[in-house]
């Protein structure tokens, strides 16, 4: 994670099994938000397979996913990240 001394702008990037994403994001972090943890980003995909992120939600563990969470990922389908790599790219 990357952050701007300056405001409250992070940068920081997502994994699976099938790739990479990197996502910037201008808010407050989730308290649970750390390396490791599963995330759900929501966003607008732009080119260079970046997602500037609009909300970021945090999964608590892998026996708990609070419900907005769990909705935000039923919403996605839970696709892999390899669907939002920029054809371009």
């Amino acid at each position: 994670v990357q952050r701007d001394p300056n405001s409250l702008k992070v940068t920081f990037t997502i994994y699976d099994a099938e790739g990479s994403v990197d996502v910037s994001y201008e808010g407050i972090l989730p308290d649970l938000f750390r390396e490791g943890q599963g995330v759900v980003v929501q966003g607008e995909l732009e080119k260079g397979n970046h997602i500037l992120a609009k909300e970021v939600l945090a999964k608590h563990d892998e026996n708990y996913t609070p419900p907005e969470v769990e909705k935000a990922m039923e919403a996605n389908h839970r696709r892999p990240a390899s669907v939002y790599k920029d054809p371009a790219s």
